[in-house]
């Protein structure tokens, strides 16, 4: 969730409804019309600050504990920062910083990597004394469905308004379907799963009189961006899209429900609909037209007066609304020193991989930026809007290996458009800016590697994994992929440089086991109850396991079928000459001792000991989830053993 945009002199929201409705929602919805009004009057009366180039950035990051697992520390944390650069976000393993906006000129990209290194280690050496740790990722490898619970949420009463708000117009559970490699079908009841998501903004000024020439060219480069910059190929550990974010965080933020799809219109989270053809206004009205008002505050101005004295109007109804918007390129309005200002924000990029590489990427975005800005008259008689809005999915999908079209229609793939065409342009466009010279070549050749060996963030989380293929358990591999991750972005070395994760970086914590769901398995064979018992037969022996459980047709566990009592079975049948017929019904057992995947280990084997099972199916919402068996917890005995004895062999004599 969005914050009121930045940067402003004071805060504009002193209390968010629950809700809106009756009264209430008129009177926003007048504040609102009344706020549009005021805008189109002051530029009108050109009031928006003109000539200007500024930029910005919010750094979005994870909080983790010495198991990589995401860690609820930000409040905590928070208070023990005392920094006005940081904030919540909605989760609380969440935390964002902000970037103070720079001019767009000189030496001010540099100064603003030094000063989001400079405010990452000030983070890190609070979560140092907290056992926290803090990771730059578009998705946290991670994170689990257990992890996304309200009593997760940062307690605010905006984030639970626009909860309520949000589910109350969808009316149903969040349905999440993602295809990759793998694929991801999952129910969800809240916006929670929002906070999986993590990115870096980049915020660029503009006049009003250019606004709409200069969002037309962010719209056509945020597929070629993408392409160079994403980071989050994963999601509960399935393979997804190259930026999974994207398909994330639009689902998340989706009040519509399925019968509402086959309507024309877009979800609250999308690219857009359309090309802008004079004014910041067309996406305002837009976004006031087809998205109903979730939440309210007090409105203490009226823009018009405040106008009329010739002061500047906050229009705090209208970024209120803006804020539960979430374009990939947001038009957002501004106040500094008194002087209302309008910007792009860019909300394309992923956090991370390192802070090298979030400034190169920004550098690359701003000189393109710039560079078409100045030549590039009318961007929309070159490419069809439906062009970049398919190139920015086919991005999301496939990373450095889409294929896109660029402007007059040609057809390219992303790596040799930003070799041949965009790199080029950047540099132009940051040399028109009198950025200094080092610079240049510093942030773009980091752009220029990572593009030439396509070693871009996702690709090496995936090579990571791929690398680590039939070693440890799943659980262990993802650990690893965050503890190899947090270790290289101290080094300060751009991805191109990184080295893969091992698996032997997560070792160390006995954390790795404290929970079912960090070892259990979730490929699993399952039969009904109306199957033969010759397919558990041979289902056992094809895949050398020793349980089957019975599902129904809604995946809800009925029973257990072991390989003893098929075994019975079997020696039974021979010597009555008579197993025709027989179902797994009949030697299935029905009183299933199960667990979920938050249980503890400790009293998952307690239950296996107390009452000699060999398996626990792991049961969520009634639904079976995963399974975890005594060869499970024999490895994970022989992994502690072996963790103790070397502890021990270290130990002075």
């Amino acid at each position: 969730m969005r914050k009121s945009d930045r940067p402003t002199a004071t805060r504009t929201h002193k209390k968010v409804e629950a809700e809106l409705v009756g009264e209430n929602r008129r009177s926003f919805m007048r504040s609102l019309l009344l706020d549009l009004r005021a805008l189109e009057r002051m530029i009108r009366e050109k009031r928006i600050e003109s000539g200007v180039r500024r930029f910005g950035a919010e750094q979005e990051v994870f909080l983790v504990d010495r198991s990589w697992c995401p860690s609820p520390g930000a409040l905590v944390a928070l208070e023990k920062l005392q920094d006005p650069h940081f904030t919540t976000e909605l989760g609380l393993f969440n935390l964002e910083l902000n970037a103070d906006p720079h001019p767009f000129s000189g030496d001010h990209l540099s100064r603003m990597e030094r000063q989001l290194s400079e405010l990452i280690e000030k983070l890190q050496g609070v979560c140092q004394s907290l056992g926290l740790h803090a990771v730059l990722t578009g998705i946290l490898p991670t994170i689990r469905k257990s992890d996304l619970g309200l009593d997760n949420m940062v307690p605010s009463p905006r984030y639970q308004a626009l909860n309520r708000a949000m589910g109350e117009l969808r009316g149903e559970d969040y349905e999440f379907a993602i295809n990759g490699v793998d694929e991801l079908l999952i129910k969800h009841d809240s916006v929670m799963v929002e906070a999986c998501t993590a990115s870096f903004q980049v915020h660029i000024q503009v006049g009003a009189e250019e606004f709409a020439r200069m969002y037309n060219i962010a719209q056509a480069l945020a597929g070629p961006l993408m392409s160079v910059t994403a980071n989050s190929p994963m999601l509960f550990g399935k393979r997804l899209w190259a930026e999974t974010r994207i398909a994330v965080f639009q689902q998340a933020v989706d009040t519509r429900t399925a019968s509402h799809h086959l309507r024309e219109g877009s979800g609250r989270g999308s690219f857009g609909t359309r090309w802008v053809k004079k004014s910041i206004l067309e996406i305002y009205k837009e976004d006031v037209a087809r998205f109903r008002a979730l939440v309210g505050t007090d409105l203490d101005e009226d823009p018009m007066e405040k106008l009329e004295r010739g002061e500047t109007p906050e229009l705090k109804a209208l970024r209120l609304h803006n804020g539960t918007v979430y374009r990939w390129n947001r038009a957002c309005y501004g106040i500094i020193d008194g002087v209302p200002h309008f910007r792009i924000e860019n909300r394309v990029m992923p956090s991370g991989p390192s802070v090298l590489d979030e400034v190169a990427n920004a550098a690359y975005w701003l000189g393109l930026m710039s560079e078409l800005g100045a030549t590039c008259e009318d961007v929309t008689a070159r490419m069809e809007f439906d062009h970049a809005q398919a190139n920015f999915y086919a991005a999301a999908h496939a990373g450095i290996g889409a294929q896109l079209t660029w402007l007059d229609g040609v057809e390219i793939s992303a790596q040799d458009l930003a070799l041949s065409k965009l790199l080029p342009l950047a540099e132009s466009g940051l040399r028109r800016q009198a950025i200094e010279e080092a610079d240049i070549a510093r942030y773009l050749g980091v752009i220029e590697e990572r593009v030439r060996t396509t070693r871009t963030g996702a690709r090496w989380m995936l090579s990571s994994l791929a690398g680590m293929k039939s070693k440890g358990t799943a659980a262990e591999r993802l650990n690893a992929i965050v503890a190899a991750t947090i270790a290289r972005q101290r080094t300060g070395r751009p991805v191109a440089e990184w080295e893969r994760a091992r698996l032997d970086e997560a070792e160390g914590s006995r954390d790795n086991y404290r929970r079912v769901d960090h070892y259990m398995t979730t490929d699993i064979f399952t039969v009904q109850q109306d199957d033969a018992i010759d397919l558990v037969a041979d289902l056992m022996g094809w895949e050398r396991i020793r349980h089957v459980p019975v599902e129904d047709r809604d995946h809800r566990l009925v029973g257990l079928v072991s390989y003893r009592a098929v075994l019975r079975h079997l020696m039974a049948s021979k010597l009555l000459k008579n197993g025709q017929g027989t179902s797994v019904a009949d030697i299935m057992r029905t009183d299933v001792l199960t667990v979920t995947p938050q249980t503890p280990t400790l009293e998952a084997i307690g239950l296996m000991r107390r009452y000699r099972v060999g398996c626990l199916p792991v049961v969520q919402d009634g639904r079976l989830v995963g399974i975890v068996t005594e060869e499970d917890f024999m490895n994970i005995a022989a992994d502690l053993l072996e963790e103790k004895l070397s502890s021990e062999g270290d130990r002075p004599k």
